[in-house]
């Protein structure tokens, strides 16, 4: 009867102090707290990279004249946009936290932002239009999370950082590909 009094004694403890402040919101204001500047670098300059690419899909989406173009304007549409979100709520808990905005040392020539939208509404032809401005911001993209991999400090922006290179070096080479089959003269 002691044992079973202690037990519980111990079991109804432990369950105490598992519920006292620990829980997820306070251990994801932890995590924040451990970012660092380049992590705010990255989400400050991939936010708006990533809405000139929603831009660009969008225009897609209306214009596109193959399925694979169609396809992949739908895509980073969907993909992008979340991505968006997770990068506010990032960036919202770093700047709760303090991190200061460092700088991510990638040249704005590099970062595939020099993308004109009126001309890509009215090129032709528009696919290979939208293509050869596509994979440029793509590589743009991995060239900034490749930066926040090598010196962030946020698990779950480095893990972001990670699966934006992994689908934009993807898509560079399904878009490589498409052009060359569709367009092999250049």
């Amino acid at each position: 009867m002691k044992k079973r009094t202690i037990l519980t004694a111990l079991v109804a403890g432990a369950l105490a102090i598992a519920g006292c402040g620990d829980d997820e919101s306070s251990a994801q204001t932890d995590a924040k707290a451990t970012g660092n500047g380049t992590d705010r670098a990255f989400v400050a300059d991939m936010i708006p990279h990533h809405e000139s690419a929603v831009e660009m899909a969008e225009i897609a989406q209306e214009r596109g004249e193959s399925d694979f173009v169609k396809g992949l304007a739908d895509d980073i549409v969907r993909t992008q946009n979340a991505e968006v979100s997770i990068m506010r709520r990032e960036e919202a808990e770093l700047v709760g936290a303090g991190v200061e905005k460092g700088s991510l040392g990638v040249p704005e020539h590099m970062m595939g932002m020099d993308v004109d939208l009126e001309e890509l509404k009215t090129a032709t032809p528009f696919d290979k239009a939208f293509i050869e401005m596509m994979v440029p911001h793509h590589k743009g993209a991995v060239e900034m999370a490749e930066v926040e991999l090598a010196r962030g400090a946020d698990p779950e922006l480095k893990t972001l950082a990670q699966e934006i290179i992994d689908a934009q070096k993807r898509e560079i080479e399904q878009m490589d590909t498409w052009r060359k089959a569709w367009y092999p003269e250049g």
